[in-house]
């Protein structure tokens, strides 16, 4: 089977996580999966496994899972520590026809216990590091069952118990069915739960196929991105059914960042706006730990220009480009735009793209206050196309206040200029009045003041906007530098620095704005 008759496929049968892994193999089964860690439901397998393998072992699991208990049309929630086994799980429970639910490692366990209480007796599939701090909650009353990874714990079913379970058929969902639940980031309470279907997953590849066209040799595609997350889902499709070697990251630390990317000389690089600035003192290593990377990617995010600049610069390859991606968990990929070595410094970090060829997403902006969408007036950004989410588990109503026919209103604030480009001003809850956009603001001091690690505007308790900085290695800051960088928005409250580990974070590390702007009025409250 060729690469394009397996995407073809798809778009005609939908996206079946499932049965991926055996499609990838058929396509060729030889292409290589490298991780940088090891598989806590496989420690045996060891970090360097074929495609082939890999299928192999999601067939294992999948029979497992079914002697365990799970049957079609239940829900799995996959709960457990950061590792790349959370996919390889999730396409086991989904070979078998359950409805798979991600949650994130970074969750509370309040968060965990209230979605569990929404998905309504689900199994749980989780690890016993994980399942002790889950201690607070009543699993027994929230759960159909609780299956645990890497030990044994009472009332659990041990999935090493299970090795050697009879291989299972195959179990196809309806294309318009529910497949896959992921969450939103949760930057104002508890996370949404956004269903996907096979038709939906499918759809989502196009954009993507094409960008990866661009990739005419068979190089390393480096992945960084949270395992739990929906992208991860066509990063990983995209990736195995082009034949590109994979080397799949959890470790952030730059140190080994490096040490990877040495090694196996990734030619496409995808990985979180938080995560790219974080590996930016990279750049100056002698050893030139990106000088293979033709393509950076990045879909969660805008990211400022600053940080794209000097990772294209630390590359040697010709014509080498950052491809940012704009879109949300409920809509996929919405619009993109490559930047370029040579203007990647100057330019607009709101201008987050174009809509993309035929078959992908179509954008339009929507008046706030009857007047025509403008920099001055931004309007509702909203997306149409068949590759929306289908819902919210359990929260149809709040879902359908977001949905007006074929458009979905993604809560971001901006306009389009004449040449079609969409500029992301705001997300609308994090508006300030006398601000036309806070976020343009943290690009274009963050590109003036190289000590600053991160920049956040939030809305104080008077409404006045506080600039909330973290600096390198947590120094002190230089007053007459900040003064110098922010003469033009004197409407500026005086900045307050707090150290980076301090910083409310989402699972994709998107700070929580709003978490942020509570905690500095109470502060406020404490000293008065």
């Amino acid at each position: 089977m060729k690469g394009s008759t397996a995407y073809k496929s798809i778009q005609k049968r939908g996206l079946h996580i499932g049965l991926l892994p055996e499609m990838a193999a058929a396509v060729n089964g030889s292409t290589p999966i490298t991780l940088d860690h090891d598989l806590d439901v496989l420690p045996e397998a060891g970090r360097h496994l074929t495609v082939t393998q890999y299928a192999g072992h999601v067939v294992d699991l999948a029979a497992r899972l079914w002697a365990a208990g799970v049957r079609p049309d239940e829900h799995v929630v996959i709960h457990k520590s950061a590792n790349a086994d959370i996919w390889m799980l999730a396409a086991a429970a989904s070979r078998i026809g359950a409805v798979v639910v991600m949650l994130s490692p970074a969750l509370d366990a309040a968060t965990v216990g209230a979605l569990l209480e929404r998905v309504d007796q689900p199994n749980l599939l989780t690890d016993v590091h994980k399942l002790d701090g889950l201690a607070e909650i009543p699993l027994a009353d929230l759960t159909r069952r609780v299956i645990a990874v890497g030990g044994d714990r009472p009332g659990a079913v041990s999935l090493a118990d299970l090795t050697g379970a009879p291989r299972v058929k195959p179990v196809v969902r309806p294309i318009d069915a529910p497949a896959v639940i992921t969450h939103t980031s949760g930057t104002t309470g508890i996370p949404k739960l956004v269903v996907h279907t096979p038709r939906t997953q499918g759809i989502r590849l196009v954009p993507q196929w094409r960008l990866l066209a661009l990739m005419r040799k068979k190089e390393t595609v480096a992945i960084h991105i949270p395992f739990v997350h929906s992208r991860m889902v066509a990063a990983m499709s995209l990736a195995l059914l082009k034949e590109f070697p994979v080397l799949l990251m959890r470790e952030s630390d730059p140190a080994d960042v490096a040490e990877q990317f040495l090694e196996h000389r990734p030619v496409f690089v995808e990985a979180l706006p938080n995560s790219l600035m974080e590996w930016e003192e990279l750049a100056e290593d002698p050893r030139a730990p990106f000088g293979s990377v033709k393509v950076f990617s990045s879909t969660f995010d805008a990211i400022h220009p600053g940080t794209m600049s000097r990772l294209l610069k630390a590359s040697d390859r010709r014509g080498a480009l950052f491809f940012q991606i704009y879109g949300q968990s409920e809509v996929g990929p919405a619009v993109g735009r490559a930047y370029f070595r040579s203007s990647a410094h100057k330019a607009n970090g709101r201008c987050v793209g174009w809509a993309m060829p035929k078959g992908a997403a179509k954008i339009r902006v929507v008046s706030r206050e009857g007047k025509p969408p403008s920099e001055a007036n931004p309007g509702f950004i909203e997306v149409a196309w068949d590759g929306l989410a289908k819902t919210y588990f359990a929260e149809q109503e709040r879902y359908d206040t977001n949905r007006n026919g074929d458009w979905w209103r993604t809560g971001d604030v901006g306009y389009r200029t004449k040449f079609g480009c969409l500029h992301m001003l705001d997300r609308e809850i994090d508006m300030i009045p006398g601000v036309r956009s806070s976020l343009q603001i943290e690009d274009v001091v963050l590109s003036k003041l190289s000590e600053l690690s991160e920049l956040v505007v939030v809305q104080g308790p008077n409404s006045e906007p506080v600039p909330v900085i973290c600096t390198v290695d947590d120094a002190p800051l230089d007053r007459k530098r900040w003064s110098a960088a922010v003469t033009a928005f004197p409407q500026l409250a005086d900045p307050v620095q707090i150290p980076q580990a301090e910083l409310p974070r989402t699972a994709t590390l998107k700070v929580q704005r709003v978490a942020l702007a509570r905690r500095l009025e109470k502060q406020l409250e404490e000293r008065t």
